[in-house]
This record gives C-alpha cells, sequence and structure tokens, in this order.
C-alpha cells in the first residue's frame, strides 16, 4: 500500500537512496532538512522538500515545524537518516500524527553511548571487545600504561573523532568527566568490516555488509567492497530479537585472522551500506517489516566527489596511483540512479553550503556537514 513518507536528513546520500527506493515502489516523498542546498532536494523522487529548523537550536521549535510539515503533507511515516533521529525520538509523542520509524531515545542512547552498547551487546552473549568506561582523570590513569594495546574514543562521537589508536601514552592529553566520558577498548587486530540494516519488532528485515577500502579521514567510508559473513549475520539477528529493534541500525565490526568477529560499535541510524539495495519493490516490502531484502549490487560502489577530496591526497603521499585509479574505475556511483540526474549536479552547490558553515565556524569541512544534528548525550554540551 502506497504510503506518503518524510525522510529527514536529506543532505546524506543514504537519504537520497532511501527516498529513490520508496519512491521507486510507488511511495509519495518528501525530503527534509536543516540544510537548503542538499543533493536530495533537487531529486525526482522528492515530491517536496522543506527546510527545518536546526534541531541542536532548540527541540520546540523543530518540534512544531515537524508537526507542520507532516500534517500539511498529510504523512503517515517519519524516517530519520542522520543523527537528527535523536531529536525526533525526544519530540515524538501520541501528538505526533505519524509513525516514526525508530526506537525510544532511551533505547536510541543506549546504542550510540559507545560503552553502553558493549555491555548491552555482552548481556545478550555477543562478541565485543573488553572496554572500560573513563569519567575522569584517574580511570585514564589506570589504563595509561597499556595504551599502546588499546583504543580511545569519546562515547559520544561519530566518524571516528578524535579516536586514539594504540597511542603512546604521552598523547593522552584528554581529560574525560561525567559530561565528556571516553572510553578505553581493547585494540583487536584483523580487518575492519561493516554493515548496515533495519528490523521490526525485533525481526532483521534486511542487510548490507561491507569493508571500506577508502575513508574520508578516520572516519566514514568513501569505498564500500560487499562482503558476505555469517557470523556479522548472526550477531545483528541476535542483537535485533533481544532488544526487539524496530528502525535502521549500523556497525563496526573487525574480523581477526581466525574468522571471529567483534562489534566496536553501533550507529542508530543509515549509513552507506543501504547503496547496495536496488530493487525498490523488494526493499519497500521488507521495510514495511515483510519478508527479508538482501543487497541487489555485488560489486564496489563510491562517491567520486568524496574519493577525490579525501582518499587521492592520500594515494598521492603513498605514491598509490595506479590502485586508487583502478579501483575507481571498477566502482559503481553510488549516487548514480537513472532518470534522476540532478543530485550529481548538485554536489558542489551542497559542499558549498557546508564550506560556508565550516568558515564561519572555524570548523572542519567534516564536522560542519553535522554540527546543527549531532546528539552527544542527554547533555548537549559533552562535544
Amino acid at each position: 500500500m502506497a504510503e506518503t513518507m518524510l525522510i529527514t536528513g536529506a543532505r546524506a546520500p543514504a537519504g537520497l537512496h532511501l527516498a529513490r527506493l520508496m519512491h521507486g515502489a510507488g511511495h509519495r516523498v518528501i525530503m527534509a532538512d536543516s540544510l537548503r542546498q542538499t543533493i536530495s532536494s533537487v531529486s525526482t523522487a522528492c515530491d517536496a522538500y522543506e527546510v527545518l529548523p536546526r534541531p541542536i537550536d532548540g527541540l520546540s521549535a523543530y518540534a512544531e515545524a515537524v508537526k507542520q510539515v507532516i500534517t500539511r503533507h498529510n504523512i503517515t511515516q517519519v524516517i530519520p537518516t542522520c543523527e537528527e533521529v535523536f531529536y525526533l525520538a525526544q519530540i515524538w509523542s501520541d501528538a505526533m500524527p505519524a509513525q516514526l520509524f525508530a526506537p525510544d531515545i532511551s533505547l536510541l542512547a543506549r546504542a550510540h553511548n559507545k560503552y553502553d552498547f558493549t555491555q548491552l551487546a555482552q548481556e545478550l552473549g555477543l562478541p565485543v571487545p573488553q572496554t572500560y568506561l573513563l569519567t575522569d582523570p584517574a580511570d585514564l590513569e589506570k589504563h595509561r600504561a597499556q595504551s599502546r594495546d588499546l583504543v580511545f574514543k569519546p562515547v559520544w562521537s561519530r566518524f571516528a573523532t578524535n579516536v586514539l589508536i594504540r597511542p603512546d601514552p604521552r598523547k593522552l592529553t584528554f581529560k574525560p568527566t561525567l559530561t565528556t566520558p571516553w572510553v578505553a577498548q581493547e585494540f583487536i587486530k584483523g580487518t575492519e568490516l561493516c554493515a548496515y540494516a533495519f528490523a521490526t519488532r525485533g525481526q532483521l528485515n534486511g542487510l548490507s555488509i561491507y569493508a571500506p577500502r577508502y575513508r574520508a579521514g578516520k572516519g566514514a567510508a568513501v569505498y564500500f567492497d560487499p562482503v558476505i559473513d555469517p557470523g556479522i549475520t548472526d550477531f545483528i539477528t541476535t542483537f535485533a530479537a533481544g532488544i526487539d529493534w524496530t528502525g535502521q541500525l549500523s556497525f563496526d565490526f573487525i574480523r581477526t585472522a581466525q574468522g571471529k568477529i567483534y562489534a566496536l560499535e553501533c550507529n542508530p541510524r543509515a549509513v552507506s551500506g543501504i547503496h547496495f539495495f536496488h530493487n525498490a519493490r523488494a526493499f519497500s516490502t521488507a521495510f514495511s517489516g515483510h519478508g527479508f531484502a538482501d543487497p541487489d549490487i555485488k560489486t564496489p560502489l563510491t562517491v567520486p566527489a568524496a574519493m577525490w577530496i579525501y582518499a587521492f591526497p592520500k594515494a598521492v603521499a603513498g605514491l598509490q596511483f595506479g590502485q586508487f585509479f583502478q579501483d575507481i574505475r571498477c566502482a559503481r556511483h553510488a549516487l548514480q540512479w537513472d532518470g534522476d540526474p540532478g543530485p550529481q549536479k548538485q554536489q558542489l552547490r551542497s559542499v558549498a553550503e557546508i564550506a560556508r558553515i565550516a568558515l564561519a565556524r572555524r570548523i572542519s569541512l567534516q564536522a560542519a556537514s553535522t554540527f546543527d544534528i549531532e546528539w552527544n548525550g542527554p547533555d548537549q554540551s559533552s562535544m
């Protein structure tokens, strides 16, 4: 049955792809974001585009704007893409005349919290590295001597921001507190893998697994190799069922040389793995909680603009021109979609808007791309 859907996080390629899939399945798609020049705003999959207030500036104005959009377009379901999911979960109530495809804020926060996630996984008997919570300088000192065997990262973070991998003890200059907690996590050597999934009432309905061959710095992948891994499938199936999850969720894993899987962290939102789905009807049916959707794309995917911005300088520095050009030639463009060329042309305008924010706030381009929707726990001063 066709619905009218509101998809938020229109800035993200994952949001655009989700809109294309839903539009291709016959649904009417409204897109929204607090940025104006998003790649999704010019897509043929977008029936209407709405600019929302920045959620980080206050929940009241954000909630009222979201409710007005829902009412104006007779929306029946709201699907978040990025970290605005945390703000939407906080404002959601019976007064909202639509369903939110996400769990409540308490469960979202547990999954997003890099310490709480490991505790949740352990309760379900799932493998995660040994992880220690750091809430004051004394906690940090307990682990300073073992720093070469650990990974340090803020409890609330994304894109591997501020991550310290097996650092020199002298590099541990951060100061964890109750409102800015960190974790020290056992370093496990192996191959990094990522996964995107969605579930309804604990039933896994779709899953794609991929290896992030190139990244934007330490963070988001910009080149994705599809992978099949039964261990990851079993992990996510058990995790979703164990906490009765409804919504999208994503994970970072390490697979050791012996084939054992460890989950490093969970991101309760969409990630690039969604691009491996292309059969709109099958995806939409599974997304509504009926059946299971397997990924259709079996070849590597990439975002060429991001490859040139983030990966090419590394290829130059490492004298790996041949490998870079070979990889970019054999990969499918993640933003390509027949009959919808607008988003590719819109990329420069989208980047320009984010670049203006970066300059005005004196932050990196990557930080500017999410500063207004980041959620850093109940205390929003924490990062």
